[in-house]
């Protein structure tokens, strides 16, 4: 199975990770991370996103997000790119069906849904002329 190599890590945060590791040296037990270092954190993680900033430095990724979200300005809410207009059911329509038939016995049937009644004299010549 083949290795997957993980992403270079940006400088700034391996600087960070550096001081971190020193004072995490110098703590006896579990101390309390002194705000700067978070400041810190958060300005990278402005930069190159939570998760590649906390992973390296070792820090909460929720801890570091909670942190991060509390210094960005509330979003607006974006432009609205589709709108979806749905109309009502329109009335039901009259339905009409008319036939003809002429004296040869040909037949003609015209249905329509619509409040616009078809053009009938032209669709009558129309019909009585496809024999001629």
């Amino acid at each position: 199975m083949a290795k997957r190599r993980s992403p270079e890590i940006p400088e700034s945060i391996l600087q960070l990770q550096q001081q971190l590791d020193q004072w995490r040296a110098a703590q006896k037990g579990r101390a309390k991370l002194p705000e700067s270092f978070w400041q810190s954190a958060v300005d990278l993680a402005k930069r190159f996103g939570v998760f590649r900033t906390a992973q390296p430095l070792r820090l909460d990724y929720t801890r570091l997000k909670q942190r991060l979200n509390r210094t960005l300005p509330p979003q607006k809410s974006s432009p609205t790119a589709f709108v979806e207009l749905v109309r009502p059911h329109p009335a039901e329509k009259d339905e009409c069906v008319i036939e003809f038939e002429s004296a040869q016995g040909a037949k003609m049937r015209v249905q329509w849904k619509s409040s616009v009644p078809p053009d009938w004299s032209s669709l009558l010549r129309a019909w009585r002329d496809r024999d001629r």
